[in-house]
């Protein structure tokens, strides 16, 4: 009589959170390209049952209701278009992004923090025109001096992004995970290999 008893009610639910719908504005593209616009299965659902999305395209697992068995939807388009903000947040995400996530001295990838261009004991501004990324080695070396007198220099000038242009730079680093009917949406306008 044991082996018949059932004793688990909840089928996979950690499986379904793998299945994330990718989420376009009205005009196909993505809000977002990084962190890429995306929403879990159960609210692109709702969403479509309220009519706020079409479904563009699904992934092959089913959700039943008592009455109704939906598709997940892997792509959604919202009906109503969503102006993008002009203006960008500086947060150290934008910024590390803005510098395409390298040492401004050196060009390293990882471990980065920031680094003050001139130094806030000098009276530097904590701002997108005096602020870059920097890995911990070269923010040590400069430290609280000029880049005179600490012989470094910048890779390039910081300043303040557009929101375009940090849309267009985040398109550069895909996220882990691509589903494949995701890519004709994301990288429509790339150039395409002979």
């Amino acid at each position: 009589m044991q082996g018949e008893f059932r004793t688990e009610f909840v089928r996979e639910p950690a499986a379904l959170k793998q299945h994330p719908a990718l989420v376009l504005n009205a005009d196909y593209r993505p809000l977002s390209y990084y962190p890429l616009s995306l929403w879990t299965w159960q609210d692109a659902i709702k969403a479509a049952w309220l009519d706020r999305v079409d479904i563009v395209a699904e992934y092959d697992e089913v959700v039943r209701s008592p009455s109704t068995a939906i598709r997940i939807p892997s792509v959604v388009v919202l009906k109503d278009y969503v102006k993008p903000q002009k203006r960008v947040a500086f947060t150290r995400f934008n910024l590390f992004l803005r510098d395409e996530f390298r040492c401004q001295y050196c060009g390293a990838k990882g471990d980065l923090t920031f680094d003050h261009v001139v130094p806030r004991a000098s009276g530097g501004r904590t701002s997108w025109e005096n602020v870059v990324a920097a890995c911990s080695p070269c923010n040590l070396k400069k430290g609280s001096k000029s880049l005179r007198r600490a012989g470094m220099s910048l890779r390039k000038p910081p300043r303040r992004p557009a929101s375009e242009e940090l849309r267009n730079m985040g398109r550069k680093f895909p996220p882990n995970h691509l589903h494949d009917s995701w890519i004709d949406f994301l990288y429509w306008d790339a150039e395409l290999e002979a």
